[in-house]
């Protein structure tokens, strides 16, 4: 056996986890060998300690292979694995909220002077004021509480939106937030329609400026034909994983009775043995749908790359509606002090709007306090506001 063992397939590397300079991020690589003879890797002998063996290499590309070689009286072994040079990393987080339909249905109804006079919106700006926050509200076509939908939302605005869209975006979501998991077993076609029917909207009352590509759909759950679509509209970085997984908490028809969402769980299925996707999308898709092994890194690590799928995955430390405002802080400090241990520098929190208006069976009247918090308390601890969807998580060192 020969093997790479302290960094995996997809590692997101930075300034933390070796030297960098302008040439490059010069990285010790550790692995272990069954057989006798010298080791190389990317060209170069190894250091040898029994089984062990070290050596360094300066990673010079966004995305880097970095593979181990061995020639022995057994044959001959290699082993390669991709990594990502975040070149010129810092600390920094996104966020997102999710579900929006409430906010551009007043707008549609009321028809203010201003869209920032709609307190929602207006609030954020406060936030994004004294926080720097950037924010991307991922959005309904349909609200399913009122029957209003996006075409009824005036241009009117579309300056406004544009003159704003420094620091918030709007992006698809879902046609509308019932039925649960839309997109689970979506045609390619119904996924292109609901998804070119939003962007079109949005792109028409609030400026091609606003739009950002997605970091995730309605419930995170997508069928291997959206995940074909999103690629095609340039999607390159997601939220958690695209595959089926098991949600807790209470039913759709539940939560449409108003019942509280309180201790909501999300937790991996085991899916090892099903048959999720067709063999001939290939190795990626099979990959992603049918392997857990990547949760516990992703984790702690906060972030992955797919290079089968040409996809960055990231993982949330905090969704807003589901963290009391008192506890916000302290889960924030935590997950950035554990991710500091591993050298990461990618911070993801989010949240959903219907929680922030007085009208809805679940209001929770400190939620948009919770967002401000949160985005505080990232600034705080020197995270900087970014949008992941641009650059490398937010990272744009590669497009200069």
């Amino acid at each position: 056996m020969l093997q790479i063992t302290n960094i995996r397939q997809g590692a997101v590397l930075n300034r933390n986890h070796g030297v960098e300079d302008e040439k490059g991020l010069t990285v010790l690589f550790e692995g272990i060998t069954d057989f006798p003879g010298p080791v190389t890797v990317n060209g170069q002998t190894a250091r040898r300690d029994g089984r062990r063996f070290m050596a360094d290499v300066t990673l010079t590309q966004k995305i880097n292979t970095v593979t181990a070689e061995q020639v022995s009286a057994y044959g001959n072994f290699s082993q390669s694995i991709v990594v990502v040079w975040d070149k010129k990393s810092f600390k920094r987080f996104n966020c997102y909220i999710d579900d929006h339909s409430f906010f551009w249905t007043d707008l549609a109804k009321e028809r203010p002077k201003r869209a920032f006079d709609h307190f929602y919106l207006k609030g954020l700006k406060e936030i994004h004021e004294r926080t720097g926050l950037k924010a991307t509200l991922n959005c309904f076509f349909h609200n399913d509480h009122f029957d209003c939908d996006m075409a009824q939302v005036p241009d009117i605005w579309k300056s406004e939106f544009i003159d704003n869209s420094d620091w918030l975006k709007m992006s698809f979501h879902s046609l509308g937030e019932f039925p649960d998991r839309l997109y689970i077993e979506a045609s390619e076609e119904e996924f292109r329609r609901d998804y070119e029917l939003i962007h079109d909207h949005i792109v028409r009352f609030a400026g091609e400026e606003t739009f950002i590509e997605p970091l995730v759909v309605h419930w995170g759950i997508i069928s291997p034909s959206c995940v074909k679509v999103l690629k095609e509209k340039g999607v390159k970085t997601y939220a958690s994983a695209f595959r089926p997984r098991l949600m807790g908490g209470p039913s759709a028809l539940e939560r449409a009775a108003g019942c509280k969402e309180n201790n909501i769980v999300n937790s991996q299925i085991g899916l090892e043995n099903k048959v999720l996707v067709p063999s001939d999308l290939g190795f990626g898709y099979q990959e992603h749908f049918s392997v857990m092994e990547e949760n516990s890194y992703i984790d702690l690590h906060r972030c992955m790359y797919n290079p089968h799928l040409d996809m960055m995955f990231f993982r949330g430390i905090c969704c807003c509606n589901l963290v009391p405002y008192d506890v916000i802080p302290e889960r924030l400090n935590k997950a950035v002090a554990n991710a500091a241990a591993v050298g990461s520098e990618v911070f993801n929190v989010g949240s959903h709007e219907q929680y922030t208006f007085p009208y809805y069976h679940n209001y929770i009247p400190d939620h948009m306090e919770r967002i401000g918090k949160a985005a505080e308390t990232m600034v705080e601890l020197g995270c900087k506001p970014v949008f992941f969807a641009k650059g490398l998580l937010g990272n744009e060192a590669w497009d200069k």
